[in-house]
């Protein structure tokens, strides 16, 4: 009973179908009964135009009595078929009158023994006779009072020489027509009956297939609601409700994924704050130290005092540089801030990156190789985060690099790439080297925020550059850097 919609099918079904039924049974029993009494008169008529033939061949009429149908009517009698004329009703199977154009009973049947007289006739007997005389088989069923019992009647012309002499009328009962409509209604009805009960269960067997997608259409959405993603309808049809299932396992797969991003989002949340608070409370704490030290007067000795100085200074720098970094990379994930995007050449940036790098590389006698296919190569972008992606990239290589090394930068064929000899990825880091906060554990990276590649990455992902690494343990690392075509 909870099932709603396959209740109102069941009833939308069961209300078209028995309106359906009445209309067709109102419509068969009236052309059955139609039918059924034209197959009776068609009878009828037959009967009586066979006995009106006969009674033509009986008639001998003279001319002497021309003038007198009723005459010619006795006359024939006295010629021979008075004897047929009373065994007609047991011929004809029905009550037969012989009746002139005076409407006078020259002859009744034996349906009752009354006797009538014209006053007796019923109002269309008249008209009934006067078509008769015309020439006409005619019907009525007026004769049925008079008779005291539902009569058919046909009238068909007697005729001598072409020429009217009488009318006979055929009464038959219609109880036997009656009986076989009565008949044929109760088979109709008892059909419907059966009809009703067999469309009445297929109804409800259509209802509840009907429904029962939807039914699990449902189930899923609500399963979703209580947030399991991995929820799925299971309906597989090829109609609206086999579309709106589909689009309901498309938004289960994708409110999954959602959910799994928004997982993964969170983890990251948690370690940015893990990290974020890992790496502030060292220098932090450092910075602490020193002063309470210094404060506190437990160093006193001016090389001491001189190295925390020192300390907190370089402290206080990796701060500035971890904010710095911070704020880079929080303003490069946001899609609301707008970098600077103009037509520059990218040669002209990596020059300016290998300028500054040298000096870098100077302290671990590095050289740094830098060569071209070309003095141009046009790129619309924003030249400072341009400039500051190639850096890092170039500062990671000179710090993975060992003493006398060398690091090449190379541009050809719109793609930049950075190569060093240096100690090399793991391929257990390298899934991972662009995550925030993720650092090589070297003793060359103690310095590092872990920040850097992670800035490179945004950096790239803003201009529609494809950042890749390769890289052999302990025999260097190529960065490549492919610029979209024009």
């Amino acid at each position: 009973m909870k099932n709603k919609i396959a209740i109102k099918l069941i009833m939308y079904f069961s209300a078209t179908l028995i309106l359906f039924s009445i209309i067709i049974g109102s419509i068969f029993m009236t052309l059955f009964k139609n039918h059924t009494l034209n197959i009776y008169k068609s009878d009828l008529e037959k009967r009586a135009i066979s006995i009106a033939s006969t009674l033509n061949d009986f008639m001998d009429v003279s001319k002497k009595g021309a003038n007198n149908k009723g005459g010619m009517m006795m006359g024939g009698m006295q010629n021979g078929y008075g004897s047929y004329i009373h065994s007609l009703d047991t011929i004809a199977m029905a009550d037969v009158w012989i009746v002139d154009e005076n409407l006078n009973l020259i002859t009744i049947g034996h349906m009752t023994n009354k006797q009538y007289n014209y006053t007796d006739l019923p109002k269309d007997a008249e008209s009934v006779v006067d078509k008769v005389f015309e020439g006409n088989t005619t019907f009525s069923e007026g004769f049925s009072n008079l008779l005291n019992i539902p009569t058919l009647t046909v009238g068909t012309p007697i005729k001598s020489n072409r020429n009217v002499i009488g009318a006979l009328l055929l009464h038959t009962p219609v109880e036997g027509m009656n009986s076989a409509i009565n008949q044929g209604f109760k088979i109709l009805g008892i059909s419907i009956i059966f009809a009703l009960i067999l469309s009445t269960i297929l109804s409800i067997v259509f209802a509840v297939s009907f429904t029962l997608p939807l039914k699990k259409i449902k189930n899923t959405a609500m399963e979703l609601s209580k947030g399991d993603y991995t929820a799925k309808t299971g309906v597989v049809q090829r109609d609206e409700i086999g579309d709106l299932a589909s689009t309901m396992d498309v938004l289960s797969c994708r409110l999954n994924t959602a959910s799994q991003e928004s997982e993964k989002l969170q983890k990251l949340r948690r370690d940015f704050v893990s990290n974020i608070s890992h790496e502030l409370r060292t220098p932090v704490t450092v910075i602490r130290g020193s002063l309470e030290a210094l404060c506190d007067e437990v160093v006193i000795e001016p090389k001491q005092i001189k190295e925390y100085h020192q300390q907190m200074l370089n402290e206080s720098k990796f701060l500035e540089r971890l904010v710095n970094d911070l704020l880079d990379l929080s303003r490069l994930q946001n899609v609301d801030f707008k970098i600077e995007m103009q037509e520059i050449n990218m040669c002209d940036v990596v020059s300016d990156v290998v300028r500054s790098a040298r000096n870098i590389a100077k302290l671990k006698n590095i050289d740094i190789k830098y060569k071209k296919d070309s003095e141009v190569l046009l790129f619309l972008g924003d030249y400072g985060r341009l400039r500051q992606m190639i850096m890092i990239l170039v500062d990671n290589a000179i710090k993975f690099s060992s003493i006398n090394e060398i690091v090449m930068i190379d541009i050809n064929d719109n793609i930049i790439k950075i190569k060093d000899n240096g100690i090399g990825i793991s391929n257990d880091d390298l899934p991972f080297i662009f995550d925030r906060f993720y650092k090589l554990k070297s003793e060359d990276n103690k310095d590092g925020t872990g920040l850097g590649l992670a800035i490179a990455k945004q950096i790239a992902d803003r201009h529609n550059i494809n950042i890749s690494v390769n890289s052999i343990q302990n025999k260097g690392t190529v960065f490549k850097l492919e610029f979209p075509n024009k």
